[in-house]
């Protein structure tokens, strides 16, 4: 079973621009100011630390900071439709598209997976504190489904299985949460460019794009570029993507993993029904 989880936007369009924004940087001594946004204006990008801040990555953290400060304390539960693809094993996987709904306290997720076909109908369900802390899931089709519904912990190998994170690890805060991690640790080393567009988009919301490249691959760096997208309005990470260095001198570079999150409605209300294996609108079949 299949139990995590991160986004995307339109494989093939994304993949295209993502590869143009890397030849243009490696054009001009590994750079360029016109690198691409999924969407909107591009201009305006800066590749070098602003005024009070001694690392590039400076600005990028206090905005993360931000973000997740705003998420703490304005963000209860929300649910958002999340497209997601990642590499694994040196494969880049198909995309998969699941609803959610994720509660702050206790971290709650619900999972209800759309495609691909091999795990349409497939549930996953997470409630920390709550049934020993294991996550209860049941596949959408196939001989899997004579298993009924199991109970797992979140972290061992089947439900871990093909995923690159676990499900406890799912949402907007611990994505942001992440980012932050990674940022400081980056932040360690100088080699590093980092950009800022304020004109960017993801779908029609617009959004704060920082791209983050390191140009050449070192110990502890686990991307050479990483693209994040903060809704302007909502100021919450909307997408977020990472690419390996290329295999090959001039090839593009690989994507390692890109969750987006769409059709995104905050604090609506979420009760424990909502996350309870029970509810009949769902098809956990528990008794």
């Amino acid at each position: 079973m299949k139990w995590l989880i991160g986004g995307i936007i339109c494989a093939a369009v994304v993949a295209a621009i993502a590869v143009f924004g890397f030849l243009c940087l490696r054009r001009d001594l590994g750079w360029s100011d016109k690198l691409p946004a999924i969407g909107g204006n591009s201009s305006g990008l800066q590749a070098s630390a602003e005024a009070g801040h001694s690392h590039p990555l400076d600005a990028a953290l206090d905005l993360a900071k931000q973000v997740l400060e705003n998420i703490d304390h304005n963000v209860h539960d929300y649910t958002a439709t999340v497209i997601m693809q990642s590499r694994f094993a040196g494969q880049l996987k198909p995309q998969e598209i699941c609803n959610v709904k994720i509660r702050s306290q206790p971290f709650s997720i619900y999972m209800d997976f759309l495609a691909p076909e091999s795990l349409k109908g497939q549930e996953a369900m997470y409630v920390e504190g709550v049934h020993d802390n294991q996550l209860v899931g049941h596949a959408g089709s196939g001989l899997r489904t004579l298993a009924g519904s199991v109970w797992l912990d979140p972290k061992s190998a089947i439900a871990m299985l093909g995923q690159r994170y676990p499900i406890t690890e799912l949402g907007i805060a611990n994505l942001t949460k992440r980012l932050i991690e990674v940022g400081e640790h980056d932040r360690k080393y100088a080699e590093c460019y980092v950009w800022r567009n304020d004109r960017a988009k993801v779908g029609d919301r617009s959004c704060i794009l920082v791209t983050v490249m390191h140009p050449i691959r070192r110990p502890g760096f686990i991307f050479h570029i990483a693209r994040i997208f903060i809704d302007k309005e909502l100021t919450v990470p909307l997408h977020y993507e990472a690419y390996d260095w290329p295999a090959h001198e001039g090839d593009p570079p690989l994507l390692l993993e890109r969750y987006t999150y769409v059709n995104l409605k905050l604090n609506p209300g979420l009760t424990d029904a909502d996350f309870d294996p029970h509810n009949p609108d769902y098809h956990f079949g528990l008794k």
